[in-house]
């Protein structure tokens, strides 16, 4: 925790907060809203996967752009933006409408989320990166139960022209925090090479990096997994369940509780632990419970068991991510950062894509049961490929 007494950090972090709360009220509501217009799984999968497209079609500008610029003016100029382009849905709750916000909103992040986890170890310190990164999951985390909450509360209770605002106000704020310079600019960032070519310089970088190989078939795998889970998950509530969009939104934001004790111990206890084994072992952990979630619906439905059980999901998820990002990195040099994470994004919202079409076609076909249980299955792949095969690095002594 003596990260936070890190005037530069506390502020990243604050402002990383503000935009993640955010991005999760938006998240929520609007996959809501267009299930609430067409009554159609599909159609739900289908904006999904029109907000993933961009984050693919951007990654060669993305990561560039995080290591060639000033990484907070990138993120200060994103946050405006994306208050700006959400107001359309002030003017008109309509299908079209809807796609287009959630393609531009998706194509803006592709930009920031490259910058901001580039920026955590420039401003922390490569030595202090997994410490750093616990702390930003649990940013993740309480912006996830907040965020995740008012995107059902103020879309139930007040529409979607009260859950835009409350949006655009926390991202003007996020803007404010991140517009003050957090680090010195790294060597050769006044250098202007073509875009092109530093983005294959990321891509080598990833297939000439042994770790970063078997990390890119953990995202694959971990990503159709989240894509799946966003489709059929308001399919379960919706349906299964027989709760509303508040119940889906409280399901969504509860994860954060056990997130929050997750992030908490990873910036504490668990800092030294190799990110490897917080990636295998996190894996295999969600898998399990993924399953055991599921199948509970077959004995109750009551929402506060699930609240309770939900609640708890976050924590596995809080490993798994953090040990993906710590090892993508510790294993990646400064320059490149940017172009490698941002080529992982992309591979991320690819992934992703194919998992919601998978589930967006077959939940109105196939048994729900049976879209779930592969659901949780495609988390043991991950845990088996990264424990043997993923190079062991020794953790840093933190301090």
């Amino acid at each position: 925790m003596n990260l936070l007494r890190d005037g530069k950090f506390a502020r990243l972090s604050a402002a990383s907060l503000c935009s993640e709360i955010a991005e999760w009220i938006l998240q929520v509501s609007l996959p809501l809203v267009m299930y609430r217009l067409t009554g159609s799984a599909a159609s739900t999968a289908l904006m999904m996967i029109i907000g993933l497209v961009p984050a693919v079609v951007v990654s060669p500008l993305a990561g560039p752009l995080a290591d060639r610029g000033n990484r907070h003016r990138v993120l200060c100029l994103v946050s405006l933006a994306q208050a700006a382009v959400a107001l359309p849905l002030l003017l008109a709750e309509h299908v079209a409408v809807l796609y287009a916000v959630m393609a531009a909103q998706a194509g803006l992040a592709a930009i920031a989320e490259p910058a901001r986890n580039a920026l955590v170890p420039q401003v922390a310190g490569p030595d202090r990166v997994t410490g750093a990164n616990g702390l930003m999951s649990v940013n993740a985390s309480v912006a996830r139960l907040a965020g995740g909450s008012a995107g059902g509360w103020l879309l139930a209770s007040g529409g979607l022209g009260i859950t835009v605002a409350v949006y655009a106000g926390v991202l003007a704020l996020a803007g404010a925090l991140f517009a003050p310079r957090f680090a010195p600019d790294l060597p050769g960032t006044g250098e202007r090479p073509h875009v092109l070519r530093q983005w294959v310089d990321g891509l080598a970088e990833v297939r000439c990096n042994p770790a970063l190989r078997v990390v890119s078939v953990a995202v694959v795998l971990l990503q159709a997994a989240q894509g799946m889970f966003l489709v059929l998950f308001l399919v379960f509530v919706l349906r299964t369940l027989g709760g509303d969009e508040a119940d889906a939104g409280l399901l969504r934001g509860v994860q954060a509780i056990g997130g929050l004790a997750a992030g908490v111990l990873v910036a504490t206890v668990a800092r030294r632990v190799d990110p490897a084994k917080l990636l295998g072992w996190g894996a295999l952990v969600m898998g399990l419970y993924s399953a055991l979630t599921w199948h509970t619906a077959h004995l109750t439905t009551a929402m506060a068991v699930f609240a309770g059980l939900f609640a708890v999901a976050g924590g596995p998820g809080v490993f798994v991510g953090t040990g993906l990002l710590s090892v993508v990195q510790t294993v990646t040099p400064p320059e490149l950062t940017g172009r490698v994470l941002s080529t992982a994004f992309a591979g991320m919202a690819a992934a992703q894509a194919a998992g919601m079409l998978v589930a967006g076609a077959l939940a109105d076909r196939i048994a729900l049961d049976l879209l779930l249980g592969v659901q949780s299955f495609l988390f043991l792949p991950v845990a088996v490929v990264v424990l043997l095969r993923l190079p062991r690095r020794p953790s840093p002594a933190l301090t």
